[in-house]
Parts: structure tokens; C-alpha cells; sequence
């Protein structure tokens, strides 16, 4: 038999025994149902009719008394609704006869309410002595009805008593017997169970212990299982690897080693650093080049702990990152698309800089990457340390800086002369030129404010990058610098009939910030937001731990994923259907002051769905977290 017929002939057999309890408990709740519906059916109408007989019983006393009080037209009429309600009464409870006595009872019933009628006829047509005839003749055929009517009320609760007793028998019976079924299907039910599984127990013990002397790497397995169904062709299958295993290892012993030279070859020969770490951290292979970056040799460094060879506690952080979370550690600059930028204890998370900087008689600059190695199955192996010397390009980037700085300033005076004299041509000249002289003008005084403002951009950017920004920090509320940014961008924002709102948390705690700067950067956040707008603008402020985040959300046409990567780089302008225009630097420059400032600055978009910038500022050092 398969192993997958065993496996179903024991659920079925559970399954049957569980099928007939849920039948015979089915039973069970039909007769107490019925058992019940009994009690409501049988009687409730009867002893519904017997209360409302006497309610308007009494109703038509209350009347008669108020008849002998003088007022015979109100107490007529009073008398008469409620003698018509106990006759409808009345002939309901003659249509719901359930009991022997119950006809007796509503013969009685009627023949005494007969007698009442007449007695309060004549009651009516006495023309004196009335209390007299009300206290001798009506009043006691009132209390012969009103008991008539309480008997049958008391004969149906008492079936009721009896119905809700034999109810209570039925539902003690069903539980007895739905206990007896279900604990005797369990039973049976526990010893197919165990027999069953003792079956399919017994060869897989067999087999995880071969599986276990095979990783092990004692690959003389041999498993003894008769039986022929999935786990006995299993345990053939296992005797096959197992040989096929112990002559591969004889095979392949001198190709490992060889694998094992050429891959030492190939890290000594790289002009880049490698080093490679197990995943304890110890060094397995170093080549020359990063050997002299941390100023050891190769054979010195090898089979020690990486924390006695890297003395950068940076560098050897990230290692253990990279170690404990397989998450790669990217060279700085780079971006990945799973990247969390919503992780706000990073100091840089936009880039995870992974830059080092080393000092032996001049200053050398290495940038990493660090790569998790793992086994298909996710295993992991080590981390592989890649370092490639950037001086050159850091000392390009500096001359090239430095030019920037040096060209805008030597541009600065010319265009402001130029504005001047556009300025002054523009209103001394005005009425001598033609209007396509006066547009050549106009035209030409809207490049010169161009360029003026790249020039601007430029010099922030490069005092920014050069570090000669000076950052007046200051604990500042988070609150007042949205507000402060809203109020300076509100009549571009109402000329747009774009509505411009603010979220704020409430109790948040204050940061350390440059006033100038930060409010800057929100100013062309939101002036980028009212370039792409339709509708609305919303501002939120919120708190992550020791963070303050400040959210900029537009219902723009939103940006392609292909920029979002590098839409805080340099001269980087989102291609959309409407040009608005733009040096490509405000977004470059937001990022720098905000790194400046220990934050971070990001975006999150869905094209047709608008966009979401996102910047953090740390609170300050006395708020608690």
C-alpha cells in the first residue's frame, strides 16, 4: 500500500467516526428542538390570551367605576372597547384549545362573562343604588371571571413547567450520549492514529538518521526498509546517493584544491583591495593591496580576527551588518530599490556611505562594498570585503569644486552688471523700442535672472560641499517651521488656488536646526509641489524615536521610478508633459543641508499618484526618546 492510502484510509477512518457523532448530536438537537418548540408553541398563545383577558377585564371595572362616578358616556365607552378586546381575546383562546381541561375551563369562562355583562346592564339601569348593585352583583361576577381567566393562565404555565422539564430530561439525555459517542470515537480514533503513525514512524527515524551520517559526511550508508511504498523507494534512493556521494568525494578532492588555488590567484592578482571573512568574522583570504591598506601583510592577517586587523570601527560595523542581516553594504552613492528610507536611526540611510579614509603620509580615500556570501539555501558563509581606491576621483571632485566656486564668483559681478543695464535700458528706453525689441529685452533680462540663479545654486552647493557653510543650529520647534514655510509660499499657493495644509503631532519635541537653511529647504519642497500640483498640499510632521520626520505630499502626476534614484543628484530635472523650468540644483542642495544637518531626505512616488517627500531632523539631545 502507498504511503499516501495509509496516510487516507486512517483519516477516513477518523473522518467517519467524527461524521457519525455530528449525525447523532444532529438528532439529538432536532428532539430537543422539538422539545422545545413545544413549550412555545403549545401554550404561549394560550397564556398570552388569558393575561389580555384580564387586563381588559380590569379595564372595564376601571370603566364601570368611572360609569358610577357620573360620567356614563366615558365610562360606556371605555366599557365597550375593552369588552370587544376580551371577546377577541377570548375567541383566540378558544381556537388554541391544547389542554383536556382547557374547554372546561373557557366554557366556565364565557358562561361567567355572560353573567358579568348582564350584571353590569343592570347596574346601568338602576336608577338609584347603584354602589349597592356594583358591591352585590357585579363585582363578585368580576372576580368569578377574573379567576376563570387566571385558571386557564395558571393551567398552561403549569404544562409549560411540565414541557420545560421534559426539554431539560431530552437535553440531558443528548449530552450523555453525544459525550459517550465522542469519547468512544476518540478513542478509536487515538489507536488507528498511533498504529498508523508507529507505521510511518519507525522508516523515517531509520531515514533521518542515514541523512544525518550523510552530512555529517560518513557517506557508508546503507538502509534496510521491506517496505515498498514512498519512504521504502525513499530509502533506495538514499543507498544510491550515499554511493554516488563516497565516489564523488574521491573524485573531486583534487579539483576542490585545484578551484581552490585559482581562486587565491585571482584575489592576489586584483589591483583592487579583497578581503574575505568567514561567519565568524575571521580572515580567510587577504590579498596584497588590502593587506597594505590596513598596514599588515597577507600571511600575518590570515585566520585572525577581522577586529585585530580593520581598526576603522566603521568599517567593521558595516562588516558585521552585512554578516548578520545578508543585506549588502553599497558603495557611496549607490541606491537599491529596496532600499528602507524610512529608517531613521541610520545617520545616512539615502546612501549607507560606505567610504573609508586612510592616512599613511598622505591622505588616501577607499571606497567598499560588502557582499554576503550565502549557499542556495540561504546558509551563510561569510562576507566578502571589495575596496577600490577613489583618491583620484576625490581630488578631481575637489579641483572640479573648486572651479565651480571660482567660475561663479567671476560670473557673479558680470551678471549683475548686466541685470543693471537691462534694468536701466528697460525703463529709460522703454517708449523708443518696438514691442519685438521690448520682448528681445524682456527675454534677455529673464536669462540673466536665470543665470544669476544657477550662479546662486552653485555657490550654495559648492560652500555646502566644501564645508564653509556656516549652520547657525538652534532648538527650534518643528510646528513653527512648516507654518513659517506655508506663510512664505501662501500667495503662490492661492494665485495656484492650491490648498495648502499642515499635520502635525501634538506634543513634539523640538529640534536642532538651522532655521535659515531648514526652512529653505521646505520652501522648495513645497515651491516644487506647486509646480506639480492639481488640488492640494499636504504637510505632515511626526515623530520616529529619536526623529522628526517632515512630509511634503502632492497630488502631482507623481515621478518615474527611473529618477527617483538620482533625482537628489546635480543638474537631474524630471522629464513631465509641463516644463517648469529649474537649475536641476534645489533638490541637490536640500540634500546636502540636510545630511548637514545628521538627517536624512528621500522620495516615495507612483506615477499618476502623486509624490511624497520625506526629510529628518534629530531632536534634540535633552528630549527624551
Amino acid at each position: 500500500m502507498k504511503l499516501q492510502a495509509k496516510v487516507l484510509s486512517g483519516y477516513a477512518a477518523s473522518l467517519s467516526l467524527v461524521v457519525l457523532v455530528g449525525l447523532w448530536g444532529v438528532f439529538n438537537l432536532w428532539r430537543l428542538g422539538q422539545a422545545s418548540g413545544d413549550i412555545l408553541e403549545e401554550n404561549y398563545r394560550s397564556i398570552r390570551a388569558a393575561d389580555s383577558m384580564i387586563d381588559s377585564l380590569e379595564r372595564q371595572d376601571s370603566a364601570t367605576l368611572i360609569l358610577l362616578l357620573g360620567d356614563a358616556g366615558e365610562g360606556r365607552s371605555i366599557f365597550r372597547e375593552y369588552q370587544v378586546q376580551f371577546l377577541q381575546w377570548l375567541g383566540r383562546a378558544k381556537d388554541n384549545v391544547t389542554l383536556p381541561s382547557e374547554s372546561e375551563i373557557l366554557i366556565e369562562l364565557e358562561t361567567a362573562y355572560e353573567e358579568y355583562l348582564l350584571s353590569v346592564d343592570q347596574l346601568i339601569a338602576a336608577p338609584e343604588n347603584r354602589t349597592d348593585e356594583y358591591e352585590q352583583a357585579v363585582r363578585p361576577a368580576f372576580q368569578i371571571v377574573r379567576a376563570s381567566a387566571a385558571e386557564l393562565r395558571d393551567t398552561n404555565q403549569s404544562a409549560m413547567s411540565a414541557a420545560a422539564e421534559r426539554a431539560a430530561a431530552t437535553s440531558r439525555q443528548a449530552i450523555a450520549s453525544v459525550a459517550t459517542a465522542g469519547l468512544s470515537a476518540a478513542a478509536v480514533g487515538f489507536i488507528i492514529s498511533w498504529l498508523l503513525s508507529r507505521n510511518l514512524i519507525r522508516p523515517v527515524e531509520a531515514i533521518q538518521e542515514a541523512t544525518e551520517q550523510i552530512a555529517s559526511g560518513n557517506y557508508d550508508v546503507k538502509l534496510a526498509i521491506a517496505s515498498r511504498d514512498e519512504l521504502g523507494q525513499l530509502a533506495d534512493e538514499i543507498n544510491i546517493m550515499s554511493q554516488r556521494l563516497q565516489a564523488f568525494k574521491a573524485l573531486n578532492l583534487d579539483k576542490v584544491v585545484a578551484e581552490k588555488q585559482r581562486s587565491e590567484a585571482i584575489i592576489y592578482s586584483l589591483s583592487d583591495g579583497i578581503v574575505v571573512v568567514d561567519g565568524q568574522l575571521h580572515i580567510v583570504a587577504i590579498n596584497p593591496v588590502a593587506a597594505t591598506i590596513f598596514g599588515t601583510k597577507p600571511e600575518l592577517a590570515q585566520g585572525r580576527h577581522c577586529l585585530e586587523i580593520i581598526d576603522d570601527r566603521t568599517l567593521y560595523s558595516q562588516i558585521q551588518s552585512v554578516a548578520e542581516s545578508q543585506t549588502p553594504v553599497l558603495p557611496a552613492g549607490t541606491q537599491t530599490a529596496d532600499a528602507d528610507a524610512t529608517e531613521f536611526e541610520t545617520a545616512d540611510d539615502n546612501t549607507r556611505c560606505a567610504e573609508l579614509t586612510v592616512e599613511r603620509g598622505s591622505v588616501e580615500h577607499y571606497q567598499y562594498l560588502a557582499t554576503p556570501v550565502t549557499t542556495p539555501d540561504n546558509r551563510r558563509l561569510g562576507v566578502v570585503l571589495l575596496l577600490q581606491n577613489v583618491t583620484n576621483l576625490k581630488q578631481l571632485d575637489q579641483l572640479k569644486s573648486e572651479f565651480v566656486m571660482t567660475a561663479s564668483h567671476e560670473l557673479r559681478t558680470p551678471l549683475t552688471g548686466m541685470a543693471m543695464s537691462i534694468n536701466l535700458l528697460t525703463e529709460t528706453a522703454k517708449t523708443k523700442l518696438s514691442e519685438n525689441e521690448q520682448a528681445l529685452l524682456q527675454t534677455a533680462q529673464e536669462d540673466v535672472e536665470r543665470l544669476r540663479e544657477l550662479v546662486n545654486d552653485l555657490l550654495d552647493l559648492s560652500k555646502i560641499e566644501s564645508g564653509k557653510l556656516e549652520m547657525e543650529k538652534a532648538t527650534v520647534d518643528p510646528k513653527a517651521l512648516v507654518e513659517k514655510a506655508i506663510d512664505l509660499l501662501k500667495i503662490q499657493a492661492e494665485d495656484k488656488q492650491i490648498e495648502v495644509t499642515s499635520q502635525t503631532a501634538s506634543n513634539l519635541p523640538h529640534v536642532e536646526a538651522d532655521i535659515n537653511k531648514i526652512t529653505w529647504v521646505m520652501t522648495n519642497l513645497i515651491a516644487n509641489a506647486l509646480r506639480y500640483a492639481k488640488e492640494t498640499i499636504k504637510i505632515m510632521t511626526r515623530r520616529h524615536g529619536t526623529w522628526i520626520s517632515i512630509a511634503v505630499i502632492d497630488d502631482g502626476p507623481g515621478i518615474d521610478p527611473a529618477y527617483q534614484t538620482k533625482i537628489f543628484d546635480k543638474f537631474v530635472q524630471v522629464k513631465t508633459e509641463k516644463d517648469v523650468g529649474g537649475t536641476g540644483l534645489g533638490l541637490a542642495i536640500c540634500k546636502e543641508i540636510i545630511k548637514a544637518h545628521g538627517g536624512t531626505i528621500w522620495v516615495d512616488s507612483t506615477p499618476g499618484q502623486g509624490s511624497t517627500f520625506t526629510f529628518t531632523l534629530p531632536v534634540t539631545s535633552s528630549t527624551p526618546a
